[in-house]
């Protein structure tokens, strides 16, 4: 039990499903103000996180979920990233799943 290490748990901002913090996408507002997404999940600032299914990331936009998260406005550029973000991970998903 002491050689366990503890795994960050996080929820989407959408579906508000918990899941591993590493199968989470974050998006976050540096502390200049920046919003964009991080990666590596270690960026400086307030962070959200996003499931990744298209249907999350469509209802976090609409609903203004991500800006109440972040406390900022998203830009309508990053919106347009996560959606193809989305859309790239579900078809690769979908072709995982044929084979």
């Amino acid at each position: 039990m002491a050689g366990e290490k503890k795994i960050p748990i996080r929820s989407c901002v959408s579906c508000r499903v918990h899941c591993e913090k590493k199968k989470l996408i974050r998006i976050v507002r540096s502390p200049d103000g920046q919003v964009r997404i991080d990666p590596t999940g270690k960026a400086p600032g307030r962070g959200a996180y996003l499931c990744g299914s298209k249907e999350c990331t469509v209802q976090a936009i609409k609903k203004n979920k991500l800006s109440k998260a972040l406390r900022c406005e998203v830009p309508e550029s990053l919106k347009t990233e996560l959606l193809n973000l989305s859309s790239e991970e579900e078809a690769a998903m979908a072709t995982g799943n044929a084979q």
